[in-house]
């Protein structure tokens, strides 16, 4: 074959593996709440918010295609071995991010929720992103914001993991998380067996004049449930909401879950409740009944396994005497 032949040979491989390797042929489709989102190409230049999201992307083993993530350090506490993989890598804003904040990042990928980095009508919305450029996934939990209700569960988290290792073209790292998961929740089913009775359980986020809790649109509706207990705010069509005192005296749970977050300690969360005149009839104040798990447990997260090991250990203290 003379030069011609093999540079014309040549040029036949490159544009094959150009249209192989070419956006049109790679993009993928997931749905986002209730939207179809297409992917052109894996984001290399993601920005995620809240350590629920963040802790996601890190877990997939996305810190290298990650340029920042925002919503942390104005609630939150990292943990020592997260903070290890933030390291390095800048906090753009401390609570919600501006359309500013993640230009300048020159993103191409965000991942957030409403009520997790986006409000409805707010700066910072799938449709004002679109208008430059930047693809937005919404976490599956929060689409109860902007879609017919729904209640909470694994499969949501699920879903997410799956589809952002679509996304970003990591889908058997997404499907072993997955995996591991269902592997472990399986095993605390097993260990329950069939119990009589759901223990009454009440989630307390934080609140003095009124509590903020969980209802059976949040995630901790789907843990308490696979741990073997019941919700006491399971009536109530919302995720995250102030509840009345009065609503928590007359449901009388038998433990409460204190979300160890924010500027008072679980302590302090756990005196409060023991010292409220209102609730000492409550048979969690009187037995003193109380679970702590932080806020990366109760919201959509590999996490959430270790959460449900907990509340049915504490549940069910005979079916894990072993």
């Amino acid at each position: 074959m003379g030069v011609v032949g093999r540079r014309s040979a040549c040029v036949a491989i490159l544009m094959i593996l150009a249209l192989m390797t070419s956006p049109s042929t790679w993009a993928v489709t997931v749905t986002s709440c209730d939207r179809q989102l297409t992917i052109e190409r894996p984001p290399q230049r993601a920005v995620s918010h809240d350590i629920t999201l963040t802790a996601m992307l890190l877990d997939l083993g996305l810190r290298q295609r990650m340029v920042g993530y925002s919503g942390i350090s104005g609630w939150k506490t990292v943990e020592p071995a997260m903070q290890a993989q933030l390291d390095g890598l800048p906090e753009l804003a401390a609570r919600y991010p501006s359309l500013e904040n993640l230009l300048d990042a020159d993103a191409d990928f965000f991942f957030a929720g409403w009520n997790y980095g986006m409000r409805i009508g707010g700066e910072v919305t799938p449709a004002s992103l679109a208008r430059f450029g930047i693809p937005v996934y919404e976490l599956s939990e929060s689409c109860a914001h902007v879609m017919p209700k729904r209640v909470a569960s694994l499969d949501d988290v699920y879903t997410d993991l799956r589809n952002l290792g679509r996304i970003f073209a990591v889908e058997d790292r997404a499907e072993t998380l997955v995996q591991g998961m269902q592997a472990r929740i399986a095993a605390v089913s097993a260990q329950l067996g069939e119990q009589p009775t759901r223990p009454r359980v009440f989630v307390y986020d934080s609140g003095e004049g009124l509590p903020f809790s969980a209802g059976r649109l949040g995630m901790p509706q789907s843990l308490i449930a696979a741990a073997g207990g019941r919700n006491v705010m399971d009536g109530v069509a919302a995720n995250w909401m102030q509840v009345g005192w009065e609503a928590v005296v007359e449901q009388d749970p038998e433990l409460i879950l204190i979300v160890d977050y924010g500027e008072r300690t679980a302590a302090q969360k756990r005196d409060f409740l023991l010292q409220h005149p209102a609730l000492q009839g409550v048979t969690a104040i009187r037995e003193q009944r109380f679970v702590v798990l932080s806020y990366l447990a109760v919201t959509p997260s590999l996490d959430n396994v270790a959460a449900i090991e907990v509340l049915a250990a504490a549940l069910h203290p005979e079916a894990f005497a072993q």
